[in-house]
């Protein structure tokens, strides 16, 4: 399973600490382990549920989630950061494990991809910093994915957290409006 895990993310290399990258490794490895869903599978389900025959795969989503937060926070780094910290490894990480807990959502029934019990009672950032946690992520990380979603706006969010809830809506709203 770890080998699937890098081929999914190789950004996982862009973590400075080697002891995150291995929890965000390990996080990924037991999502995948309780899902239904195959590494595979990820490269061609949609990425989300609410958008009816959404034509974008859950990892170009997420990857692309990834790689506007890292940029976005380089260029807060080059132009704020003299007056805003960023830890640009809680956003790689944060970025890369924000809809770690999505693939406890789905389930198969008859061949198709349906919403599970389990998604039902819980939505993916709380199921993210659970499986988060068990795998030592530290609480900055989880404050990440707990907060990225709309469950977010009912905390203060820090700035990592900011920029990966803009990461994610960014790629996830136009296909909102798509016909």
């Amino acid at each position: 399973m770890r080998e699937d895990v890098r081929k999914l993310w190789p950004e996982i290399d862009w973590i400075a600490s080697e002891s995150l990258r291995e929890q965000v490794a390990r996080t990924w490895e037991l999502a995948l382990d309780r899902s239904p869903l195959t590494p595979g599978d990820l490269r061609s389900i949609p990425f989300t549920l609410v958008v009816p025959d959404c034509p974008a795969s859950f990892m170009d989503h997420k990857r692309c989630v990834v790689h506007i937060a890292l940029r976005s926070a380089e260029a807060m780094q080059e132009f704020l950061g003299s007056s805003l910290a960023i830890d640009m490894d809680t956003v790689v990480a944060g970025a890369i494990l924000a809809d770690v807990g999505k693939p406890l959502e789905y389930a198969l029934e008859d061949g198709r991809l349906v919403q599970s019990d389990r998604g039902r009672a819980l939505r993916h950032p709380f199921t993210g910093v659970a499986l988060a946690m068990e795998c030592g992520v530290p609480d900055e990380v989880c404050h990440v994915i707990a907060a990225h979603a709309a469950e977010g706006n009912l905390v203060r969010r820090s700035t990592e957290a900011w920029i990966v809830h803009h990461a994610d809506f960014m790629s996830f709203e136009p296909f909102k409006t798509l016909k």
